[in-house]
């Protein structure tokens, strides 16, 4: 295709950006204005000056800003062709001229007294049309129990950080509902088939039906409440919010009413049984597939407006009923005519996984179907895991359709210091150079937020970047120096360690899903090995506690301090692990139980007493966010084990099993260590005994206590003071970590041991 051609394509959606009233200019101004206030108080907040006009942009649809002033007496002015473009720009000033930083953890906003001058009017424009946010995974791992507190936070989060292309999909089951009513459904149905507010991310896309519901009344209204804010705030901004629309699946008792539809059973999800998956997809070319697509779409516009672009996946991670090219241009085609039966200016964003994810079924005949049956730039495609495996490559830009370059990074929401920010660096601009290239934006599309900051930093900041950093290490000191509010020396050389190591992964084998042993169901048979050189983190943990004196009164440190202790522990694990199964086989009693007594009785309670002193790390947050969503004591129960499921066994017996495993307070304690207590208890009768280990009947047991813990009541620890304020390491942690950090130590002459690594000279920015 040529240029010609791809500009031709593009078109429509550079026309979504262009026009705007001086009303719709006033009113962005105005909340970036009120962010501000929100962010540093109405005191600092009275020393910027802030405007929007939409002729900064020399470009339509390119958001630019303007920052000029500051210094005594003069007000720090900030102009922006859109009100994102202008919180863009002040984030800008507050990052790289008063070194201040924001983050999901928490913000650090010293400013300078006076504020810095802006020594030359800076001019900034992006060099592509969107900056997109979420993956619908998202609204379930992290979003779903949200109030409007913690949604306005997010919202701020993403003005400061460009962001201007959003998913906005709470409240859609309340529209689903009245939809299934009108078209003859009970109530009863209705309530049968919807998931519980945990897994509504799957039930969403087809994947999930009933397992963890019903959604209670109260749901809906609460939603429906938060949609309209949500929309609201973001639309102040000038962000474009992205709604849902019909892609095809359908409750089973749509049969009952239209006995004669086409509808066809799809096959199992995620180890799932039918009795919760093999959804119903309605056939392309009945005739009732525009009718329900047009109707809920038409209810859902009346009661939250549009911005006419809509989000649907009709084959997320199931395999379509038949891989004719005709049949997958029908079925794409029918989900976009039932959007512009509504909407003639629709847009259709797709999530691009199904192509990454079954690249067997999905091949060019396949692909080229979909994205054939859709006028060119009316499909804008999220291809969704591009730092790792990139789909634009291999699919000749999307064969002309447009496209965002998407970070996905984190999976289930899992903690573990992950990334690969080498290839997250230079993938835009590969992309945007790549021949005849479609894209059109840079994305986030995380499964959970509120991990690796880091990460999500670097690729905020390349939104706005027309090139790569030059320099990650030096990127990465000023990132620690904002972050703490001062420089320090042994803080930042950590961060250049982790950057280098957990931070430097590379390959399409690199995923953010943790699969340490220490949150994992154990086994003789669990892999320990990693990309980096472990002695790297503990030996930039060792650092960070050198600098905790310093630093101590800065929560972003003190979090990072957890958060890297967090991830000390569990390469220490790993190494427990290994000695365990070593003794195991070797049937050597005495070894085996010194080795296991200090993983599930000393490192994972010492593990568990570090996350309790910081809020971002206790179970008992993450159910309270549950609880306070409930109207009733009943609810509450309900909403806490949806939480408890979703973290653990993600189904009635385990079907996704520790998928979503992160390390909270609470969850180590009453989760983690009674399973490795019982592998370890289990192993030594064995060797006892004189009997084969049998993993069947340890995971029978095992399963015991995970379903004990997800149908528990019980209160969570409570959060205790902030560890590094103590500067004192749990004895448990004092013991082990003094010797395990050094390169010498023999545990770490084993960390490479089978995997062909080298690790790095010292000196080296760049990992193993």
């Amino acid at each position: 295709m040529g240029t010609v051609a791809v500009a031709a394509a593009l078109g429509f959606l550079l026309l979504t950006a262009a026009g705007g009233s001086a009303g719709d200019e006033a009113r962005e101004a105005a909340a970036v204005r009120e962010l501000l206030v929100r962010l540093l108080g109405p005191g600092p907040a009275a020393a910027f000056s802030v405007s929007v006009e939409r002729a900064l942009a020399a470009e339509s649809g390119l958001d630019t800003y303007r920052l000029s002033g500051g210094g005594v007496g003069a007000r720090v002015r900030v102009l922006g062709s859109t009100g994102v473009a202008a919180a863009a720009g002040l984030h800008r000033y507050l990052r790289d001229f008063c070194g201040c930083h924001v983050a999901w953890s928490g913000s650090q906003l010293r400013l300078p007294q006076p504020l810095p001058v802006v020594p030359e009017e800076l001019t900034e424009a992006t060099p592509n049309r969107y900056r997109y946010y979420q993956n619908v995974c998202t609204q379930s791992y992290s979003f779903v129990w949200w109030d409007w507190a913690r949604w306005e936070q997010e919202i701020d989060w993403m003005a400061l950080n460009g962001i201007n292309l959003a998913l906005a999909w709470s409240g859609q089951e309340a529209i689903w509902q009245q939809v299934y009513l009108a078209l003859g459904l009970t109530q009863t149905e209705i309530d049968e088939y919807f998931t519980g507010p945990a897994f509504l991310a799957w039930g969403r896309m087809g994947n999930l039906h009933t397992w963890s519901g019903p959604l209670p009344p109260s749901w809906h209204l609460k939603q429906v409440y938060l949609q309209h804010r949500i929309l609201d705030r973001m639309r102040s901004f000038g962000m474009i919010p992205v709604l849902p629309a019909f892609a095809g699946h359908v409750p089973k008792a749509l049969t009952r009413v239209f006995p004669q539809a086409n509808i066809t059973q799809m096959g199992r999800w995620g180890h799932f049984n039918c009795s919760y998956s093999c959804s119903f997809l309605l056939a392309p070319e009945d005739p009732l597939f525009p009718v329900v697509g047009s109707l809920f779409l038409r209810e859902l516009t009346k009661e939250f407006g549009t911005d006419h672009i809509y989000g649907a996946d009709t084959f997320n991670e199931m395999q379509p009923p038949s891989s004719e090219p005709s049949y997958l241009a029908a079925a794409t085609a029918a989900v976009y005519q039932a959007m512009i039966a509504v909407d003639p200016d629709a847009v259709w964003l797709l999530q691009g996984w199904l192509f990454q994810h079954q690249p067997e079924f999905w091949g060019p005949t396949q692909v080229g179907a979909v994205l054939g049956a859709v006028p060119r730039g009316r499909l804008l495609v999220l291809d969704l895991f591009a730092e790792s495996q990139p789909v634009y490559v291999r699919t000749a830009s999307f064969q002309g359709q447009p496209f965002i370059w998407c970070m996905l990074h984190n999976f289930g929401g899992n903690h573990g210091l992950f990334g690969a920010l080498e290839s997250v660096n230079r993938g835009p601009t590969a992309a945007r150079l790549f021949p005849n290239s479609t894209m059109v934006g840079t994305g986030m599309t995380p499964e959970g937020i509120g991990q690796n900051e880091v990460v999500y930093a670097l690729m905020a900041e390349l939104g706005w970047r027309k090139g790569p950093v030059a320099d990650l290490g030096a990127w990465v000191t000023g990132f620690a120096a904002r972050r703490y509010g001062v420089s320090h020396g042994d803080a930042e050389a950590a961060w250049r360690l982790l950057l280098r190591s957990v931070y430097n992964c590379s390959g399409e084998g690199c995923s953010g899903h943790n699969r340490s042993p220490l949150v994992r169901r154990p086994s003789l048979e669990m892999v320990t090995d990693v990309w980096y050189n472990r002695s790297d983190v503990l030996e930039a943990w060792r650092m960070l506690l050198t600098a905790a004196p310093t630093l101590a009164s800065s929560p972003a440190f003190c979090y990072d301090l957890v958060d890297v202790t967090r991830q000390a522990v569990q390469e220490l694990v790993s190494w427990y692990y290994e000695e365990v199964r070593t003794a195991y086989l070797n049937k050597e009693l005495v070894p085996l139980m010194r080795a296991g007594g200090v993983l599930a009785y000393e490192l994972l309670p010492a593990l568990d007493k570090v996350l309790a002193s910081d809020s971002h790390f206790l179970l008992g947050s993450w159910l309270e966010q549950a609880r306070v969503a409930a109207v009733s004591e009943t609810e509450a129960r309900f909403y806490e084990q949806n939480s408890r499921y979703q973290l653990t066994l993600w189904g009635p017996e385990g079907n996704i099993l520790d998928y979503a495993n992160r390390q909270l307070a609470g969850l180590v304690a009453d989760y983690y260590a009674p399973r490795w207590r019982l592998f370890t208890e289990t192993l030594v009768e064995s060797l006892v005994q004189g009997i084969p280990f049998q993993q069947h009947q340890f995971d029978k047991n095992a399963f015991q206590l995970e379903q004990t813990f997800v149908l528990s009541t019980k209160s969570t620890a409570p959060w205790t003071a902030p560890w590094c304020s103590s500067l004192a390491v749990p004895p448990a942690l004092a013991y082990t970590w003094p010797c395990a950090w050094r390169p010498t130590h023999p545990r770490a002459s084993k960390v490479h041991e089978g995997t062909g690594v080298e690790r790095p000279a010292p000196s080296s920015s760049k990992g193993a």
